[in-house]
Order: structure tokens, then sequence, then C-alpha cells
């Protein structure tokens, strides 16, 4: 189970557009270095080396050395947890207020 913490941390290192791409990447292609990720994204390795550590500090993605190179995979049990807890913040079948916040009131007969 994900604490509070943990959804905070997991929001954040979504919350970017181009760490959510890197994300996919991974998640779409299997395991893959830093190398085919920014060449696959067309962006800077170094750029996709600074969001690969948000995604590890938050346990999105693992990663696997392989001689001179570390191979990175997506965390999917990780991301799954995350989607279930989210579920939990708003739960379903609860009434909601419209927008604007109070309720009109029914004019009398």
């Amino acid at each position: 189970m994900l604490t509070e913490r943990d959804l905070a941390r997991l929001g954040r290192a979504l919350a970017d557009p181009t760490r959510l791409r890197v994300l996919r990447a991974i998640a779409a292609r299997g395991d893959l270095c830093c190398g085919d990720i920014a060449r696959a994204l067309g962006v800077q390795p170094a750029t996709v080396s600074h969001h690969l550590r948000v995604l590890a500090e938050a346990g999105l993605v693992e990663t696997e050395r392989a001689g001179q190179f570390v191979y990175v995979r997506a965390v999917r049990a990780r991301l799954e947890a995350y989607c279930r807890a989210l579920g939990t913040v708003v739960p379903a079948g609860r009434p909601r207020r419209p927008a604007g916040g109070r309720r009109r009131r029914e004019a009398a007969p």
C-alpha cells in the first residue's frame, strides 16, 4: 500500500511532460539505455539522465548494468499501485456538488 508521501512523490515524478514521455518510451519498448531514449525522444542524454533519476527515486523505473551500458525498465507494479491508490482519493459513486460550490435550494411550491 502506498503512503501519502509515496503518492505525492509519484505525482511529482509524473507531472513533467518530458518525464512522462520518457516513462512511456521505456514501457513501450522494454529495456532501453539512456542513449536509445534520447534518440527516440530527440532530447539530450543529460536531460534523459536527469529524468531517469527522478523516475528511479519514485520507484517507477529500475536499472541493470550490462558491461558499459545501463538498461532501464519500467516497474509496472509500482505504476499500477499508484493508479489503484489514486482511485481511493475520490471514491466512486460519491455524489458531487455542481461547479460553483453551493447547492441550489428548491423553490417552495
